[in-house]
């Protein structure tokens, strides 16, 4: 049986991502953002509010990159969310981690996470049902270690993910099925 719990701020499991943008002052301001979804194949969607500095330099630079953050860049991903670059100047610097300027966006790719996703702005919606900052996919990228056959190695990359009832990461790996496949056993 069921039994009822508060209701959480979010769906369990969450994605942690990094959002990289440069600051005014051109060095790198990262944020750890769990609220964030693909609209579709070449636009993602993050739920992220106006008074955030990263939101201020994506309007302002046009561009930002979305990383997906691995179990073993836990420590620096976590830091990225509880540090605010509007008080801590240069909280990239502290972290130890390296990025590359974007050639396709005003944006830096760290080298650090596995995956990155180099974005256009598009828009930002502010209304009550708005979802915040929309952005176009110009290229995605993959350290080569986590590819196998061409496609993303879910179990070596060890993306992570948020519990939103007891605040923890978790890895995401060891594939249970075949989608679009499975559930026709039982047509």
């Amino acid at each position: 049986m069921k039994k009822q719990i508060k209701t959480t701020e979010a769906i369990f499991p969450m994605p942690v991502l990094m959002i990289a943008t440069f600051n005014e002052d051109g060095t790198v301001d990262v944020m750890n953002a769990a609220w964030g979804t693909m609209l579709s194949r070449d636009m993602v969607a993050l739920n992220l509010t106006e008074t955030h500095k990263t939101v201020e330099n994506i309007k302002a630079r046009k561009g930002f990159v979305v990383h997906i953050a691995d179990a073993k860049h836990v420590v620096e991903a976590d830091y990225f969310g509880v540090v605010s670059g509007s008080r801590e100047k240069d909280k990239f610097a502290k972290s130890g981690m390296t990025y590359t300027h974007s050639e396709l966006v005003d944006a830096p790719i760290i080298n650090e996470f596995p995956i990155a996703m180099e974005c256009e702005f598009i828009e930002y919606q502010s209304d009550e049902t708005g979802l915040g900052v929309i952005g176009k996919v110009v290229r995605t990228s993959v350290e080569e270690d986590y590819l196998e056959d061409g496609k993303v190695d879910i179990d070596s990359l060890q993306a992570i993910a948020f519990d939103p009832y007891t605040h923890g990461y978790y890895k995401v790996g060891s594939r249970v099925g075949d989608a679009f496949k499975d559930g026709l056993k039982l047509k």
